[in-house]
């Protein structure tokens, strides 16, 4: 008998991503090279204004992306049902 788990998968980032896609209902849809492994996230746009809002607002800042491993592919795969939390990073000075 097994014991039974709940993959979740987290992915932090600290760059707005390059190439974002506008689609349906006005989903934001971009990609994240994770070790060569490409991640496909789609995000709706109240979620995706965590990342637009760390990039105006933060000098440094890092987002962990969070959410259940998708439909796999040759180079990666998508994630599902994915959540960001934005959290600004902060320069201690001695």
């Amino acid at each position: 008998m097994t014991t039974s788990g709940k993959l979740e998968i987290t992915i932090k980032i600290s760059e707005f991503p390059a190439d974002v896609k506008t689609v349906e209902n006005g989903w934001k849809s971009f990609a994240i090279d994770c070790d060569g492994r490409l991640v496909s996230v789609t995000v709706k746009p109240k979620v995706f204004k965590k990342l637009e809002q760390a990039q105006a607002e933060y000098p440094m800042w890092v987002a962990a992306l969070a959410g259940k491993m998708g439909q796999t592919s040759e180079n990666g795969f998508v994630l599902l049902e994915p959540n960001i939390q934005v959290f600004e990073k902060v320069r201690f000075v001695a």
